[in-house]
């Protein structure tokens, strides 16, 4: 990995960052060619039958860490609101995971916190792990609360000035809006997938990161189903990777994971 995870941010195009939630979807996303690999809260959690952001997958990603840290890529975990609510406690567990980047989000329970409260989180864990891609998620379109292009601004310069390398703003989608939050954030915007709005269109507006969230594990969810489906009725069964080819990957990665796929 010649290129560092904070380099990633800053090439020609934004940052696609692909979103897994368990090791054999992280060694598809790595077998197709992705630099770096960032965790789905959500697909986790959904994974083990529990809702998202109640904290649930703490130890889930402590383990999935140990596993995606051993691959030839840059990881990224989704901590959720990192589990504690107290900046040094956060920090420790931060500490433990051993990859190159968290995203962590500013808000418990579907509600904002205190945008200070969540600053001294990003203090703490930038003071216990300063090499650490810090990306601050600002909630306020994602749960509609205080979603304005001032107040978000307000919080993101709160994040940066304790140390956040990156600010991520879920459920922003339009383009006067990205536009001015990038113009307003020293440091890279991430945003989630934005439906009509390619690529190009969106370093445009500033964006530097662009991340599919739960977006593949849903996705996969649905063609599971599909496949069900068309079995029992009838109709064409979606495309699959051969079985063969996902044991190959699970092999390798078991005898030697730093070289696959």
């Amino acid at each position: 990995m010649s290129v560092t995870f904070h380099e990633l941010h800053h090439g020609e195009r934004p940052l696609v960052l692909p979103n897994a939630w368990d090791v054999p979807s992280a060694l598809a996303f790595l077998n197709a060619g992705f630099a770096a690999i960032g965790t789905t809260s959500f697909g986790v959690a959904s994974s083990l039958g529990r809702p998202d952001g109640r904290r649930s997958t703490r130890d889930a990603n402590l383990g999935l860490a140990r596993e995606l840290s051993r691959l030839p890529c840059h990881i990224t975990m989704d901590i959720e609101d990192g589990y504690a609510d107290e900046p040094e406690i956060v920090a420790e567990y931060v500490a433990e995971l051993g990859v190159a980047g968290i995203n962590i989000e500013d808000s418990t329970a579907e509600k904002l916190v205190a945008p200070r409260a969540f600053a001294a989180k990003v203090a703490a864990v930038k003071a216990r792990c300063p090499g650490l891609f810090v990306n601050a998620r600002v909630d306020t379109y994602w749960l509609g609360q205080d979603a304005t292009v001032a107040s978000s601004l307000e919080r993101a310069a709160a994040y940066v000035e304790a140390g956040a390398d990156g600010v991520f703003v879920p459920g922003a989608a339009e383009p006067a809006v990205l536009r001015e939050l990038a113009s307003g954030i020293p440091v890279p915007l991430n945003v989630l997938v934005v439906p009509g709005l390619s690529l190009d269109e969106l370093a445009a507006l500033g964006v530097r990161r662009v991340s599919t969230g739960s977006l593949p594990y849903r996705a996969a969810i649905h063609a599971a189903v599909e496949v069900a489906e068309g079995v029992r009725d009838g109709r064409a069964i979606p495309g699959a990777t051969p079985y063969q080819d996902l044991q190959s990957r699970l092999v390798r990665y078991e005898q030697s994971p730093g070289s696959v796929p």
